[in-house]
């Protein structure tokens, strides 16, 4: 990347405080992404304290044409926060607006600055007997402005939803540095353009949203999680329908979750594994009430037990027990604690249609099988909302080189799979510049002019994450 010169990075200093602005050896911390790989060799690292530090940061680079690539808890997986390289540019870091700047269980909403964590949301919601219900693995740094950015999901899509169906109004920077207040905690309002949900999913590509007001849910507390031996990936669609059918509106979270991934994360993390059945998959199923639950859940196993679709079970009856088994889940993600080349691998982070989820695993895994078979193949994830992430893995010195010859190949036919059944490449981790050039053909042409028309409107210099999510014309 290109840095600023000296004379504008003394314009960051000047307009906020002496914290803000870091570079150098200072800057390191922010350039690099949960892989571990860096997004850029030198950088500008600018930290405002608040909103209007934010929108004068954002009027600084306007006046000097410098790029500004948002960064919120760095936990993206889509390479969203790389720098550009034909322009001068900044790291806007929101890790400095961290603020919970108001809790009402009265509306059950909160309202919090785009730096607060995940978890620190839930603990605030949970002081007021509420539920914040987005939830993933980072959790503790993945933060509400990034989550927003990406539309992130997580474990309990399947019944709250994504981030979008959990933020009811927003506070964002737009490009000539003008603050939009549309923190409105509304349940209707019909007045024209939704005009959030451009910036939900965006990538910080239309702007910087700087606070959000977020949709609180009522308290479950009885909360329930087992983990099921199942026959095979025929038995998903029905057991998702008789734990529905037994135990109404309390799924909260359907997991695929594979043996082999399984027995790695047993072999190298401090958790144990809760059964022995010699099954090829497991469904983690977790179940919330504000009533007891234990006899739908007896129900559902008895009934999917009868219907020949669970070959066992393991019910958490302690909270030991509960996080024991969803330690498992979030450990489940491949790292190189348990595969050493990793990081050569494709990840995906795919949807289709809820129906089609035992076609699309089946045909990833004949695919690697015909053109892999020398790297582990597997997938996990959330069944109860279509987000299957496929994994297609070289787990020895032997496999890499032949793996990195055909990974375009299988990378071609897996995306060619997903568009046939009507899926998307981006679930739940953002575009990115990962996705970028392979997600043009989900979309009509003229979608993705609509979405350029947008970004031309409210980005007219191109400022904001330039290069993102939309591909490229041409």
């Amino acid at each position: 990347m290109t840095v600023p010169a000296d004379h504008i990075v003394d314009e960051f200093r000047a307009a906020l405080d002496h914290n803000a602005v870091l570079t150098g050896g200072d800057a390191d911390p922010f350039l690099f992404d949960p892989r571990n790989l860096r997004t850029a060799d030198d950088a500008v690292v600018v930290r405002p304290a608040d909103t209007a530090g934010v929108a004068a940061t954002v009027r600084i680079c306007a006046t000097h044409n410098v790029a500004i690539v948002p960064q919120g808890g760095n936990t993206g997986l889509s390479f969203g926060t790389e720098s550009p390289t034909d322009r001068p540019s900044i790291v806007l870091s929101l890790a400095r607006l961290n603020q919970i700047e108001s809790v009402d269980p009265d509306r059950s909403t909160i309202t919090a600055q785009a730096g607060v964590t995940i978890e620190a949301v839930q603990n605030a919601a949970k002081a007021v007997n509420r539920v914040f219900a987005p939830d993933w693995g980072a959790r503790g740094t993945a933060s509400i402005g990034g989550g927003i950015a990406t539309d992130a999901g997580g474990n309990n899509v399947v019944r709250y939803g994504n981030m979008r169906d959990n933020v009811m109004g927003i506070e964002a920077v737009l490009a000539d540095g003008t603050i939009w207040d549309g923190r409105r905690a509304l349940v209707k309002d019909s007045s024209g353009y939704d005009l959030k949900h451009l910036f939900i999913g965006g990538e910080g590509t239309l702007g910087i949203v700087t606070s959000a007001v977020l949709k609180l849910r009522p308290a479950t507390p009885y909360e329930t999680s087992l983990l099921a031996a199942i026959t095979g990936l025929d038995a998903l669609a029905p057991l998702l329908d008789l734990a529905q059918q037994h135990a109404p509106g309390t799924v909260t979270a359907f997991e695929l979750m594979p043996l082999v991934a399984i027995d790695r994360v047993v072999n190298v993390f401090d958790v144990v594994k809760p059964l022995d059945a010699d099954t090829e998959y497991f469904a983690l199923v977790k179940l919330a009430s504000s009533n007891p639950i234990d006899g739908q859940i007896a129900a559902f196993l008895e009934a999917g037990a009868e219907a020949s679709l669970i070959v066992d079970a393991a019910v958490a009856g302690t909270p030991e027990q509960e996080a024991n088994l969803w330690a498992i889940r979030d450990h489940i993600p491949p790292t190189s604690a348990y595969i050493e080349h990793q990081h050569h691998g494709l990840k995906l982070d795919t949807a289709v249609p809820v129906d089609k989820v035992k076609e699309f695993v089946q045909s990833v895994l004949d695919a690697a099988a015909k053109i892999a078979p020398m790297a582990l193949a597997y997938g996990f994830g959330h069944v109860g909302d279509g987000n299957l992430h496929m994994m297609i893995l070289p787990i020895t010195d032997e496999a890499v080189e032949p793996w990195l010859e055909v990974r375009d190949a299988i990378t071609t036919e897996i995306d060619r799979r997903v568009f046939e059944l009507d899926g998307t490449l981006s679930a739940e981790h953002g575009v990115g510049l990962l996705l970028r050039d392979r997600i043009g053909p989900q979309k009509p042409d003229i979608e993705w002019e609509m979405m350029r028309t947008v970004k031309r409107a409210l980005d007219p210099q191109n400022l904001f994450n330039p290069g993102k999510l939309i591909p490229l014309v041409g």
